[in-house]
């Protein structure tokens, strides 16, 4: 009896199965080449329309471009660039917590990658660009001065820790002219105790700052006041 795979009817479809089988087990192997160039062609495009657009100011055209490139391409190359593009535009658009937290989940997922220096010194600029007159809360000031801080410790020898030296002098200087400003303001009220105690705190955290004279001038006024409230 003749195999049933020689029947003329069968082994067209025996051939088709085949041939089917063996492009599942290889992966389509030899369509790879061309679905990955046109894949980074793509992304390269819209990599290169938000980078033009960035380079304009059309933030808001830039992000649509970059997320376009994340969300298009995931597995391109491009996406750590459209990452870093993002958090970038975001800061120049003056978005500074959104910023801060692409910052934040670049470092996350590229703990090793080389321009990490310039990811810790933005997180920083994050914070310092959103510090307020020094009659008010000075929580932005701490927090930039604590994320520059960081980033001196982990690189010191970088481009960038040398930049954020800078920065935490200004930081510092902020914070010692809040200190001046609340005791100043104890001491108008008649609150000299209270005043003394952010005089103190200027001169012994801050003494280098520009505030140094002001603070021992008026400690010494408070002094005599507390004095004199002793003795009546």
């Amino acid at each position: 009896m003749k195999s049933s795979l020689l029947n003329p009817k069968i082994y067209p479809l025996f051939l088709g199965l085949s041939l089917l089988l063996l492009l599942t087990l290889t992966g389509c192997s030899l369509f790879r080449p061309f679905f990955t160039k046109e894949v980074e062609k793509g992304a390269e495009k819209l990599m290169q329309e938000g980078e033009e657009a960035f380079e304009k100011g059309f933030y808001d055209e830039a992000l649509e471009a970059f997320q376009k490139v994340k969300d298009r391409y995931p597995y391109s190359p491009l996406v750590v660039k459209a990452e870093l593009k993002i958090a970038d535009a975001l800061f120049l658009k003056k978005s500074y917590e959104e910023a801060y937290d692409a910052y934040v989940e670049f470092e996350r997922l590229h703990p090793k990658h080389p321009r990490l220096p310039y990811v810790l010194y933005q997180k920083g600029m994050c914070r310092f660009k959103q510090i307020r007159t020094v009659d008010r809360d000075p929580s932005f000031a701490r927090l930039a001065r604590d994320d520059f801080l960081k980033l001196i410790k982990r690189f010191p020898d970088s481009f960038y820790a040398r930049k954020a030296e800078a920065e935490v002098r200004k930081c510092f200087s902020h914070l010692a002219k809040y200190e001046l400003y609340v005791g100043d303001f104890y001491f108008k009220q008649g609150k000299f105790r209270a005043a003394l105690g952010r005089y103190l705190y200027l001169l012994k955290h801050y003494p280098d700052m520009g505030q140094y004279h002001k603070a021992l001038k008026r400690l010494a006024t408070c002094k005599a006041k507390l004095k004199e409230q002793d003795q009546d």
